[in-house]
């Protein structure tokens, strides 16, 4: 028999459009964003790497194209909007990434055909994908000019990106709720609907912020930024701060002890995000 706790993660993000990060419902309509443009894998959204911060995990989208199903699925999943502001950025140091190409027009379609195709088949590893991803890369390219050899680092970025948000909130999940009853900190009149989106923002903090400790200034920043996250928490920033911090401080035991540097920032940023 499931308890309340595994119901409660079973149906996380099953409510349209719900953010399981802070359970707010009409969170994004995002499935127009990845896999709603013509040829099938949309251009424009984009994913970070294994080394940077983890994304962020949305309910079912509204609004979505015809013609966009895959899309759909990716939108019940990462939500591209914020990841595609963080790769913009971010790209700009890939060390495979050419002047003579133009990010919006080239390589925004790689990093969404790499998240849209690793979400669309969760079971295939990349050695298995990436003979029929060549393939249909010719296909769903659209206006960009990047061969398969140029574009592939950027698929297996957004690839690999997607691999480490899954596992890092699947991790969390498990471990807070089957922890729950035993924190000092449990409101006995709040359940863990109620944590939840504490849980997962202080594991989003922590892949965002994982060169600070926590302390007043960081406690500060975050509280800021609550209202916004706790979806339909009922609880306030006093309440919730504790369970914030205990997924924050807490993340080698739930994680794999790392943000393992991917293959173009290995010397620069393998400092930054090992945990622990």
């Amino acid at each position: 028999m499931n308890s309340k706790h595994d119901d409660s993660l079973e149906h996380a993000g099953r409510d349209a459009n719900r953010d399981p990060i802070t359970g707010a419902p009409g969170s994004h309509p995002v499935g127009v964003g990845v896999g709603g443009a013509a040829g099938g894998m949309a251009a424009g959204a984009a994913a970070g790497t294994v080394l940077g911060p983890i994304g962020t995990l949305i309910g079912a989208a509204i609004g979505v194209v015809a013609g966009a199903a895959v899309g759909k699925r990716v939108a019940e999943r990462i939500d591209p909007t914020g990841e595609e502001a963080y790769w913009r950025e971010a790209h700009k140091d890939r060390p495979y990434v050419k002047s003579d190409y133009d990010y919006d027009r080239d390589y925004s379609t790689a990093y969404g055909f790499g998240l849209q195709a690793r979400e669309s088949n969760l079971e295939r590893g990349w050695d298995e994908s990436e003979s029929s991803l060549r393939t249909e890369w010719d296909k769903a390219r659209g206006e960009s000019r990047l061969s398969w050899d140029d574009a592939q680092p950027a698929v297996r970025d957004a690839w690999d990106r997607a691999d480490r948000t899954h596992q890092t909130y699947r991790s969390s999940d498990s471990y807070f709720a089957e922890n729950f009853d035993k924190v000092d900190y449990r409101d006995q009149d709040a359940s863990f609907d109620d944590y939840q989106p504490a849980y997962r923002y202080g594991t989003q903090a922590r892949s965002m912020y994982a060169d600070r400790d926590w302390d007043e200034s960081l406690e500060s920043e975050l509280s800021r930024d609550w209202g916004n996250r706790r979806g339909n928490s009922k609880l306030d920033w006093e309440r919730a701060k504790s369970a914030v911090r205990d997924a924050f401080t807490s993340h080698d035991r739930y994680s794999d002890g790392s943000y393992s540097a991917d293959r173009g920032d290995q010397d620069r940023d393998q400092d930054r995000f090992r945990v622990g």
